[in-house]
């Protein structure tokens, strides 16, 4: 048996699927299981993965529409399964799920939206559920293909011995020994969709990290993609005394310096997932989001949040994230404290 994940829609979504893909291992042994993914990043997290056969990179972004369409043609009838990870709310994935050719097309049945974007070209699925988190959603698919119930399992990251010596290599050049205390802060977060919204002001990170240093020593190491450098740069611009930006080759190298910090402070992002993979402790800064869907997995974690009325105003569905209030836009984000944040961290810290 061949099974192919289609996991576009994110690495944080790609992360959350791991518990899900041995649990296809455990049920189908023999099977061969590949995934296709269109962000690189990825790539190095997968190989290391013993469970997936194949990784399969596409560019969707960059590349045409007949390029795209000629690389999928030529994965058609190649998998008796095929599985959407949650979420893929988007006609676009669906349609590739249709295109591979499976006869058993997995992906959940959305609450909003679904028709409109062809969820019924899928043939095996489950209704989703606002109260569950996204391991719970993919693992309640696979017992849907397979008929079996399963235990949740952790996200799964495997580092390389490479990746740790480049990680023991950058605190030396920055003089932090390991016996520091050392905090994790990423200020960015996925831009699609209006998601930027759900970022916390880097000019809070900074209040943050002056907190941290001038009262409790740390370290602060500011983590982030090349396209989040300029996020980095601006708390910098307000803070420099013990905090580093992180430049990486890869997210294995990335989560490999991760791994040294004992706590992780983070908006609703991918690298938030990667802290939970590492089982670190995690500041979670929840603004829209439904935490339910998102929080750390199977880690120690404290959710930041104001907790508003109207809050959570976020679920999955391709359209942009907005605002209905008319006092604060993304009042849940904007209003979010430093000394709330600072509170959680001591949590953590003491």
């Amino acid at each position: 048996m061949k099974i192919l994940v289609i996991a576009l829609s994110g690495i944080g979504d790609a992360l959350m699927f791991t518990p899900s893909l041995k649990k296809l291992s455990d049920e189908f042994p023999s099977a061969k299981i590949d995934i296709l993914i269109m962000y690189k990043s990825l790539t190095d997290v997968f190989t290391t993965n013993k469970v997936i056969s194949n990784v399969l990179y596409w560019d969707f972004l960059n590349k045409s529409k007949l390029e795209s369409l000629a690389f999928i043609l030529s994965l058609r009838n190649k998998y008796e399964i095929s599985i959407n990870v949650y979420p893929s709310n988007r006609k676009e994935y669906n349609l590739i799920n249709l295109l591979i050719g499976a006869k058993k097309r997995a992906s959940i049945k959305y609450l909003r939206k679904d028709f409109i974007n062809f969820g019924f070209f899928n043939n095996c699925r489950i209704t989703e559920n606002d109260s569950l988190h996204n391991v719970e959603e993919n693992l309640l698919l696979c017992e849907k293909i397979s008929g079996k119930k399963t235990i949740p399992t952790s996200l799964e990251i495997n580092l390389s011995n490479a990746s740790e010596l480049f990680a023991d290599d950058f605190l030396k050049q920055k003089n932090i020994s390991s016996d520091k205390l050392i905090i994790g802060f990423h200020p960015g977060c996925s831009i699609l969709k209006n998601h930027d919204k759900r970022r916390w002001e880097t000019s809070k990170f900074a209040e943050l990290a002056k907190k941290l240093v001038e009262e409790k020593n740390a370290f602060i190491l500011l983590f982030g993609g090349p396209e989040e450098n300029y996020l980095k740069e601006e708390i910098l611009r307000s803070y420099l005394k013990n905090t580093f930006s992180v430049t990486t080759n890869s997210l294995i190298e990335t989560a490999a310096i991760m791994k040294r910090c004992s706590t992780f402070v983070t908006n609703d992002s991918s690298l938030m997932h990667v802290a939970a993979a590492l089982k670190l402790n995690v500041v979670a800064l929840i603004g829209p989001t439904n935490k339910n869907y998102i929080y750390p997995w199977q880690t120690n974690y404290k959710i930041a949040t104001l907790e508003l009325d109207c809050s959570p105003c976020f679920y999955y569905s391709p359209k942009p994230l907005t605002c209905s209030r008319k006092d604060v836009q993304f009042k849940c984000i904007q209003e979010l404290t430093v000394d709330l944040v600072y509170s959680k961290v001591l949590e953590f810290i003491g």
